[in-house]
């Protein structure tokens, strides 16, 4: 069917009940006759007290006032609304505001846009008692404020532009008819909320995914990405040794991964299952018995990792290998500003980094049974190596920097290299931090994990000082003020990593930054490569601008170790040296 791009949650009678349908029970308590409330709410056609404030033509103060009195004369009794509202509303809104409140992130993590229509509903309760995190909604507006209230097309108009979606791209949820026919009329698809639950099964056969079950980081299972329940459902009864009454749950996370990692709802327990592609994209065949070994060994070591349960390579299974670990609860910085975390903390957020990757550093080979992970030695000279190749596999044109870089990074190998444990691709959104402290819970994305130089994985962390905060493919620092955001500078932060570890930054510590930026133009390189043969860019990218832009970046630095190694030769030697080596 149709791909809608947003979702328009009307606040009164959507994420909120509808003050007259919560009366019965209210009324019978007080011994109040049964139904003033509706009536009062609802008698007078187009002019009712529940449609003037539903167009937000009653304040929600004057709205009190005006059902009081409405509710006094048909019952001759003194009714006391505020108490009503207090009650039975905040207890009504327990059970309402959370299914569509988890429909909303539902639907966010799908990739829609969702906004919140809203005409300052307080009902008496306080300003701003609408206890829902706006930061589940794109676009917040305020009806009342704008000076259109419902059913005032232009309302919805409005909201349409700040979502940037065409009316046949939306849904409107709404419990007014009258404002779900001028809704239709601008062609926008709508759906009535008489009950909530009634409505998102509507709602999700528009859509066509689950509004429930939501949990961070994760989406519906791609199509052509489903695995089978049943089979699935049998593995963990007999490796887990339980069996739970309630269906077996699926949902898939959010992040790009040659492997396919899936979240599972079995009875009480959420695990993360990493499945393997078919065939294998890697060159060193399958990735997941390997990583498995790996998060084993690490987690026995003491390095926080998500702690491992099995590890299946039977392929009659799922088709293909396939791990379970414990799913591990925390919160992932997808920005590097961290904008959720106060800034006088931020620099604990990067200090608790910082060590999370010299505890990885650290690690005794022998004593982890690591030492075959990888070869050790000419770590930096093999990985120039395989990522040359593999940027000319994905060459699509000619970009004057990548071929610099291909010919200078050889030249500039470190004399010496010191061997241990790295991560592959350790940055910020790989790690899972406590919700309230600066604590690392746990390091994830093992599969570049290998034996090599530490300082790559450094170089790798630091890229984001450089990148441009508005850089599509990687959402970096550069040009902030980073001591108005509370965060350390490039420098400062690879000093705490050196404190942690005893170490002093290299001098041909640029070299490092090359490299880490020429290898991240070679997989932007391939996502442009793979835009050519139709499969989408990941997130609001160019992939060819992105590759031409860090290649220069990378360039950048190895002229900045050029001149450094230029500037340390004695004046004999200058001109017995290649002059493609001085880097320009």
């Amino acid at each position: 069917g149709f791909s809608y791009k947003a979702v328009i949650f009307e606040e009164s009678g959507v994420l909120l009940p509808a003050p007259h349908r919560t009366a019965t029970d209210w009324e019978a308590q007080s011994c109040i006759p049964a139904g003033t409330i509706q009536q009062a709410a609802l008698s007078g056609g187009e002019n009712s007290l529940s449609l003037q404030y539903s167009r937000g033509e009653l304040t929600a103060v004057e709205f009190l006032q005006e059902l009081g009195q409405q509710c006094f004369e048909i019952a001759n009794v003194h009714v006391p609304v505020h108490s009503f509202l207090w009650d039975l509303i905040r207890n009504e809104m327990i059970k309402q505001l959370p299914i569509m409140a988890e429909a909303a992130q539902c639907i966010r993590a799908e990739g829609l846009k969702t906004a919140l229509l809203s005409h300052s509903l307080c009902l008496g309760l306080g300003e701003g008692s609408l206890p829902l995190d706006q930061q589940h909604f794109d676009v917040v507006v305020e009806s009342h404020q704008e000076g259109m209230p419902r059913p005032n097309p232009g309302i919805y108009e409005l909201c349409l532009e700040r979502l940037g979606v065409q009316p046949q791209e939306s849904i409107l949820l709404d419990s007014s008819s009258l404002n779900l026919k001028a809704a239709a009329q601008l062609g926008m698809k709508t759906v009535k909320v008489d009950a909530p639950e009634a409505a998102l099964k509507e709602l999700e056969t528009h859509l066509g995914f689950p509004l429930q079950g939501f949990v961070p980081y994760t989406r519906s299972v791609r199509p052509g990405m489903e695995i089978p329940k049943d089979r699935l459902q049998k593995y963990l009864e007999d490796v887990l040794g339980a069996h739970p009454t309630a269906p077996l749950e699926l949902r898939q996370f959010d992040h790009g991964d040659s492997t396919r990692s899936y979240l599972v709802k079995f009875g009480g327990r959420l695990l993360v299952l990493k499945k393997e592609e078919e065939p294998p994209d890697g060159p060193d065949g399958p990735s997941v018995p390997r990583e498995y070994r790996v998060l084993k060994a690490l987690a026995e070591a003491g390095v926080p990792v998500p702690p491992v349960l099995a590890l299946c390579e039977d392929r009659s299974i799922l088709g293909t290998p396939f791990c379970l670990l414990e799913h591990c609860a925390g919160h992932i910085h997808r920005a590097v500003s961290l904008p959720t975390v106060p800034p006088r903390q931020r620099r604990a957020w990067y200090g608790a980094m910082a060590n999370a990757l010299a505890r990885i550093h650290s690690l005794d080979l022998g004593a982890a049974k690591l030492q075959d992970l990888g070869d050790h030695g000419n770590y930096i000279q093999q990985q120039v190596e395989t990522w040359t190749k593999q940027y000319r596999a994905v060459e699509t044109h000619r970009i004057p920097a990548m071929e610099r870089l291909i010919h200078w990074l050889p030249l500039h190998f470190p004399e010496s290299q010191k061997t241990t444990v790295v991560h592959g691709d350790f940055r910020m959104d790989h790690l899972v931090f406590h919700p309230d402290r600066p604590e690392v819970l746990a390091v994830l994305g093992w599969k570049f994990a290998t034996l090599g130089d530490p300082l790559c994985d450094l170089a790798n962390n630091c890229m984001s000082f450089f990148l441009p905060a508005h850089f599509g493919a990687r959402r970096g620092l550069g040009k902030c003020d980073l001591g108005h955001l509370g965060i350390p500078t490039a420098e400062e932060y690879s000093q705490m990593y050196c404190g942690h570890m005893g170490v002093e930054l290299p001098e041909n510590w640029n070299f490092y930054l090359a490299f880490a930026f020429f290898r991240l133009a070679v997989v932007l390189q391939g996502c442009h490569r793979g835009s050519l043969a139709g499969r989408p860019a990941p997130g609001d990218t160019s992939p060819t601008k992105d590759a031409e832009f860090v290649a220069e970046l990378a360039w950048d630095f190895a002229i900045k170790e050029g001149f450094r190694v230029f500037e340390s030769l004695p004046p004999t030697k200058l001109l017995a040296r290649h002059c493609s080596t001085w880097a320009g």
